[in-house]
């Protein structure tokens, strides 16, 4: 009788390196410096990550930061982050005392994907940290490959169009204009897509308004 089949893993696996990772990470705690903050603090701090702590809660945060733990209380409500709008924002897990829809939509104005309830407790701590870096390392990768398809499409697209110029200019089918494209960009050495390119630009100016 065969074993059942295990069930694949859809995030990031708790292998070495990825242990390595949390090790190496670059904290901002975002936090009062009260007994929570130094729990916090500290059981980051055995875990192996660089800590940094600023309170009160300030806009920017250095650039090299991989993770921000947030207090999110009526100090931080109503506060603008730069760092949340960078190109690529540090993961963010917030700290609440209570639930409530003000503090719901603080979270998400955010940006957190992982969340830490006060009072905090020095055991729980980890498992927040290994499922939101394993989530934002997943959405990141899921980011890079939505931008290669979107890439990948406009190149298609591209293609088709340059080749709807070349079968209407010089009478061709659809294959023989490919065919042309396709021997432009191998005796040039350079993409398909970048001769397609080249052949709307020159058509735009040709087709143009004349004096």
């Amino acid at each position: 009788m065969s074993s059942p089949a295990r069930p694949s893993s859809r995030g990031a696996r708790l292998t070495p390196e990825f242990l390595r990772q949390l090790r190496s990470l670059r904290v901002a705690v975002l936090h009062p410096k009260d007994e929570d903050g130094e729990t916090l603090t500290q059981q980051l701090q055995r875990i192996g990550c660089q800590v940094q702590t600023f309170w009160p809660p300030v806009p920017d945060l250095p650039d090299n930061v991989d993770l921000v733990f947030c207090a999110v209380d009526q100090d931080v409500l109503g506060m603008s982050f730069n760092w949340v709008r960078q190109e690529q924002p540090p993961a963010v897990i917030a700290i609440i005392s209570y639930e409530n829809p003000t503090i719901f939509d603080a979270m998400i104005k955010l940006g957190a994907t992982g969340v830490l309830t006060a009072p905090i407790r020095s055991t729980g701590i980890l498992s927040t940290l290994v499922l939101t870096v394993g989530l934002n390392e997943a959405m990141r990768k899921a980011e890079k490959r939505v931008l290669r398809l979107e890439q990948k499409l406009l190149g298609i697209n591209q293609i088709n169009e340059a080749k709807s110029i070349l079968m209407r200019t010089r009478n061709v089918g659809d294959s023989e204009a490919y065919r042309i494209i396709r021997e432009q960009a191998m005796s040039r050495r350079v993409p398909t897509e970048e001769i397609a390119r080249a052949i709307i630009h020159a058509n735009s100016i040709l087709s143009g308004p004349t004096g």
